[in-house]
């Protein structure tokens, strides 16, 4: 089905945050959007106020009119969709056009020049970055990301321009299907082993994505990965690190809550660049983000002003209360390299101050496969509160649970096991210096309640 034929579409899984912002690129082409998703949220209510429509029971008999056209209706489900799930089996039996929502992103980047970003973690920071400084430049874009962008308050930006800034998900490979003009790949330490089953096939698989980029295009991959890439002729090879590669930053400064560096790059370097979210591990993911958008075409003035008015990422070291007397932050990390950066970015802003973190783990296998490396990251830290695992899609195995965590971190820490539920009134009954809630599941949604207790408590 070309583009052009689609008159409506049927999302299943209409709820996620890389699928909204594919709801959101068909609603603004003026189509019939519609969808499922299993329980509503901010997300879906910000969704039906912009004209889609969603339902919440899995009932064939809700899907509407115009999406039971298969001539005319895409239909795009999330792979955390089970295949037995009714209205997916319907579309089946019915010979409409499906396609993954990585299908979508690869048919977009075949019709525009595709800045994709890869990586086990730092893709979202820094495709929300790129966006940033793409959209304010004389280029523009348009964009879909997998967070919620401070500076335009959703995950979507739509322009008339030729370029797209994508995030490239290599959960169940599906940046396999983009066809990228320029990629940053920013790391490649392994995940999603449910999908992948060795480090090895994970490695292999970001080998492959490299060979999808256009001829005349650019790879900009971090310097100390362990994959090697393939490149196809003509495309361009680049390296970046914070202090080494052919895009680095020298003359680092922190100092007062400010970041400031110089961008050194072998097209054109700038002088002092300010972040707009002054955090540590920001700087890299700001060297890849400014290296891809210059190779771009943007200017060295447009690089600077977009650092320097970047907002941040929903959920992505994300302050809630900041102050002398308390500091109260989330942050998405949830795989232990994630964690680990985090955890050394707010160990570097605040140095002698007590540091706890809430965890909840997300996903059985993650946390089976990695428990050790959770427990070394999260132990940097002064206190650790572990909270029961987040299933996500999974369903419990048999001796893997957050006691894991907690039975390997460092001799010596102040250390917790408590239920989700319990939470709010720890909160409530505690003092806490600097207070980070970590993870992907659904403790972030107990954080504006937090945030309020917390005001309450310290008068704030």
């Amino acid at each position: 089905m070309d583009i052009k034929d689609i008159q409506a579409v049927y999302f299943v899984g209409a709820g996620g945050i890389g699928m909204s912002a594919i709801a959101r690129y068909f609603i603004k082409k003026g189509l019939v959007v519609a969808g499922y998703d299993k329980t509503p949220s901010t997300l879906t209510s910000q969704l039906e106020k912009e004209g889609m429509l969603i339902h919440y029971e899995e009932n064939i008999d809700e899907i509407p009119h115009a999406c039971r056209q298969k001539d005319t209706c895409l239909v795009i489900y999330t792979p955390a969709i089970p295949a037995e799930h009714q209205e997916l089996q319907y579309f089946r039996q019915h010979g409409f056009e499906i396609q993954k929502r990585a299908q979508v992103l690869g048919t977009l980047t075949r019709h525009h020049k595709g800045l994709c970003v890869a990586g086990t973690h730092g893709k979202t920071t820094t495709s929300t970055m790129c966006a940033h400084i793409m959209h304010q430049s004389h280029l523009d874009c348009n964009a879909f990301l997998g967070g919620i962008s401070k500076n335009y308050g959703t995950n979507y930006i739509l322009s008339d321009s030729d370029y797209v800034v994508i995030e490239a998900d290599e959960f169940d490979r599906s940046f396999h299907w983009l066809s990228p003009y320029m990629t940053v790949i920013t790391s490649t330490d392994p995940d999603h082993l449910d999908i992948y089953g060795t480090k090895e096939a994970y490695l292999e698989s970001f080998r492959h994505y490299t060979e999808l980029i256009q001829p005349g295009g650019a790879l900009i991959i971090h310097r100390d990965l362990e994959m090697q890439e393939h490149l196809p002729e003509g495309v361009r090879r680049y390296d970046y690190a914070l202090s080494k590669g052919d895009f680095h930053a020298e003359n680092i400064l922190i100092d007062n809550g400010e970041i400031t560096f110089d961008f050194v790059s072998p097209i054109e370097s700038v002088k002092g660049i300010k972040l707009g979210q002054p955090v540590p591990i920001n700087i890299e993911n700001g060297i890849a983000a400014m290296a891809m958008a210059q190779l771009a075409g943007c200017t060295a003035e447009e690089l600077r002003y977009g650092m320097q008015t970047y907002g941040g990422v929903d959920r992505r070291f994300d302050f809630k209360i900041k102050t002398d007397q308390l500091v109260f932050l989330s942050d998405y990390a949830h795989h232990p390299k994630e964690i680990y950066q985090s955890a050394r970015s707010i160990r570097e802003l605040y140095k002698n101050r007590k540091i706890t973190a809430i965890f909840q783990p997300h996903l059985y296998t993650r946390t089976r496969d990695f428990y050790r490396d959770f427990a070394d990251a999260l132990s940097q830290l002064d206190e650790v509160i572990l909270t029961e695992i987040y299933p996500a899609r999974e369903q419990p195995i048999e001796g893997v649970s957050s006691q894991l965590i907690y039975d390997n971190l460092r001799p010596g820490i102040e250390k917790q096991l408590i239920r989700k539920d319990e939470v709010l009134s720890l909160v409530k009954q505690r003092s806490f210096d600097v207070l980070i809630v970590l993870g992907a599941g659904d403790l972030d949604n107990f954080v504006p309640q937090m945030a309020q207790e917390l005001k309450k408590r310290n008068k704030l």
